[in-house]
């Protein structure tokens, strides 16, 4: 028995209409079926996702103080979501940094990643991962993580190059 992939994740947040439209707007999330329909809920999906849903919200209130996970306590430090290409990268940062909510963008050889805050602060990462066929000696042998310069990136593999770990998507 071997766990394969996140199906879900589920955050508690302040405002649920505020947290919806950032999801919704920026990320590109969707309700699913009746998801709107919960008192201080919400469940959505990501484009081309065949998750039941990949996101649970619960409102807490605007008394809730901010997370002091990784600063004051144990926690959850973010998530990872995978695009399919580095044009669906590119635009995400371009909206994220439009929403005021992009944080960082690294290479970390393989992947490519952006770093992002929700209107909570809690941080959530965006990765692109180079497929195998176009892996370099370069790519392979890079140790740390440096500054993404995501248009050297495109030049290299191209806007469409699709993401690389051969998990089967949805068809366009």
């Amino acid at each position: 028995m071997a766990i394969f992939r996140l199906n879900h994740a589920v955050l508690y947040v302040r405002d649920i209409t505020t947290s919806v439209a950032f999801y919704r707007d920026v990320l590109g999330f969707s309700y699913i079926e009746g998801g709107d329909s919960f008192q201080g809920a919400a469940f959505l999906r990501a484009p081309g996702s065949t998750n039941d849903h990949d996101l649970g919200l619960f409102q807490l209130g605007g008394e809730a103080g901010p997370s002091g996970a990784g600063r004051t306590t144990v926690g959850l430090y973010h998530l990872a979501w995978e695009v399919d290409t580095l044009g669906d990268l590119e635009d995400l940062a371009k909206g994220l940094s439009d929403a005021g909510a992009l944080v960082g963008a690294s290479d970390h050889g393989t992947t490519k990643s952006l770093y992002g805050r929700d209107p909570d602060g809690l941080e959530f990462e965006i990765v692109w991962i180079i497929p195998a066929a176009l892996l370099t000696d370069e790519d392979r042998a890079k140790v740390g993580v440096s500054r993404l310069d995501l248009a050297a990136e495109i030049a290299k593999y191209g806007r469409d190059a699709r993401s690389g770990l051969g998990i089967s998507r949805p068809a366009d």
